[in-house]
């Protein structure tokens, strides 16, 4: 059954709320729970689409997965089905999931065999997989297309360290190849790693567990090989998209707003963002606390030129919080240009928020202009889809600042990245049923 979020916008929020384990740490850490024959205990899961998959299917792969209570879990990957790779049902599930394509790299590692299928997710442009591909085959592994199961085949006898400079700081590719890395024989040298604040944290982990890493938190990995791996317990940070969102949902609707145990440090650019669009707020300890903001003013650049925000690999900003930043603008007095550069898709959302009444000039497929409204003109309420994770939770952002009521479909989208957020955000004062069909 579908289901849709119904909302009544126009609600002042306010209290305090704890953001979600990440998503994106969430689905490396899980990943490498099969790097090691002994138990790893993992706290601060959250319970949203994507991961739930994912621990489904490391249990299908044998994983014994036992849930502690709360969000905290353990995994012992000691019997894994291989034979389950290469059926059709394997493939569906890692097909419906994009962070299954980190599950190559621990498969190689340990057991010479990995299968990628062609994975899922959002529909957001390109999302390349060649990082992943070529770093693996640096490594000794062979690359070959499965034509009845539609599927890349990776495979390796054994794995050797190698110097490599990647194509591009990916994540999940950086991700992938450290932990085909932490097993192979020898260093592997990785230059233009990632360095996001989740890569740091997996990186850790695998210390933790006896690998040798050293860099972490630089774009420069040097990784000696060892044997194998122990078990560890592991905490996930908190989610900053998620906290990015708060932000910009206590901006939109003039609520005064706490944000508990951000890891502010952890953070990074997010903040200083913000306030380039007007927003301000107080550290209290490791909280956040948003006043509520009747106007908020856009920043120009000190020559007076247009703000620009844009996207760009760690420290700089993540691309998943530039929809929020987007629709924020809208309501800001002033103007910024919105360039995305990463995904050539992930704009298109900005025809809903048009017809809501918000000003915006989409430039092309990675830019856009927001002519700040300073709340002169308020969005109003309409019937829109979610297209993926991150715009949904923008036009959720924007219904529940909109005047009258909006109805939001395929919120499968949300769920996939936000934990239970019509409950959550109702605890606030906000209005939003949840509705099937």
């Amino acid at each position: 059954m579908a289901a849709a979020f119904r909302v009544r916008g126009s609600a002042r929020l306010s209290g305090s709320i704890l953001p979600q384990g990440a998503k994106n740490e969430a689905l490396q850490i899980l990943s490498a729970v099969l790097l090691t024959d002994q138990k790893m205990t993992i706290h601060n899961v959250p319970n949203i689409l994507d991961v739930n998959k994912l621990i489904e299917l490391l249990g299908d792969l044998g994983v014994e997965v036992q849930a502690l209570g709360g969000d905290s879990y353990t995994f012992c990957a000691k019997q894994i089905r291989m034979d389950y790779l290469h059926t059709t049902d394997f493939m569906k599930k890692a097909t419906a999931l994009r962070g299954s394509v980190m599950l190559a790299g621990p498969l190689l590692a340990r057991f010479g065999l990995a299968y990628m299928p062609r994975p899922g997710g959002d529909k957001i442009g390109r999302r390349r997989l060649d990082t992943h591909f070529i770093g693996l085959e640096m490594l000794g592994a062979g690359l070959s297309h499965d034509m009845a199961l539609n599927c890349f085949k990776i495979e390796a006898k054994s794995l050797k360290g190698a110097y490599m400079l990647l194509d591009e700081a990916s994540v999940t590719g950086t991700a992938n190849i450290v932990m085909a890395a932490v097993l192979a024989q020898g260093t592997t040298t990785i230059y233009n790693a990632a360095c996001e604040p989740y890569l740091q944290q997996l990186c850790s982990m695998l210390v933790r567990m006896g690998a040798k890493i050293q860099g972490i938190g630089s774009n420069l990995l040097t990784i000696e090989g060892v044997n194998g791996l122990q078990g560890t317990e592991h905490r996930i940070l908190p989610d900053m998209i998620e906290i990015g969102s708060f932000i910009g949902l206590a901006a939109m609707t003039g609520s005064a707003l706490t944000i508990k145990e951000v890891c502010y440090d952890q953070l990074g650019i997010i903040p200083a963002q913000f306030r380039r669009l007007g927003i301000g707020f107080e550290r209290r300890g490791d909280d956040l606390y948003i006043p509520a903001h009747e106007h908020y003013e856009i920043e120009s650049f000190m020559d007076g030129s247009i703000m620009t925000i844009a996207d760009a690999p760690w420290p700089g900003l993540t691309p998943d919080l530039l929809s929020v930043f987007l629709v924020v603008a809208t309501q800001a007095k002033g103007s910024v240009l919105i360039h995305q550069k990463m995904f050539e898709s992930r704009l298109f959302f900005v025809d809903k928020l048009i017809d809501m009444g918000a000003q915006i000039i989409l430039c092309d497929p990675h830019r856009a202009t927001v002519i700040g409204l300073d709340r002169s003109l308020p969005l109003r309420g309409m019937r829109m889809v979610s297209p993926d994770i991150r715009a949904g939770i923008a036009l959720l952002i924007a219904a529940l600042s909109a005047q009258g009521e909006s109805r939001i479909d395929n919120i499968e989208q949300i769920d996939r990245g936000y934990q239970n957020i019509d409950q959550r955000l109702n605890a606030l004062g906000a209005q939003i049923e949840r509705i099937t069909e």
